[in-house]
């Protein structure tokens, strides 16, 4: 299966509003967390690994991929790293995959590069008309 294969619509409209502030309210939280809310300065790796997934799923590029890393990431720490509070990184694993299972929505980089495509189906000619 094919990057363009997996998405079965770029939805416009409300919907593809929706879709835009998800991705941009995870993806602002995630470097938030990484960057600001890091004691010490520098983040740890799996902190700064979500807040670059975090940047690409702003954009919309790679969103698949990029929820994808922020499940691992989100669930990681939540279990085996201890930082932070366990209950919103599972949260922001939960909304990230919905992204994931969702797609980008018509306002995204993703859209640009793989956006709808139109078939005109005509009506076959037979052979004696």
């Amino acid at each position: 299966m094919t990057l363009l294969g997996s998405f079965s619509a770029f939805p416009d409209g409300w919907p593809g509003r929706g879709l835009l502030v998800q991705r941009v309210a995870l993806g602002l939280r995630l470097i938030y967390c990484a960057f600001v809310d890091t004691p010490g300065g520098l983040p740890a790796f799996p902190d700064f690994a979500a807040a670059a997934a975090g940047t690409l799923l702003i954009l919309g590029f790679s969103t698949r991929v990029a929820a994808v890393a922020i499940v691992v990431a989100e669930v990681w720490m939540s279990f085996f790293a201890g930082t932070g509070e366990p209950w919103i990184r599972l949260f922001l694993a939960a909304l990230s995959a919905s992204i994931a299972m969702l797609g980008p929505g018509a306002w995204s980089v993703d859209a640009r590069r793989f956006g709808r495509k139109v078939f005109e189906v005509h009506e076959a000619r037979r052979p004696d008309e």
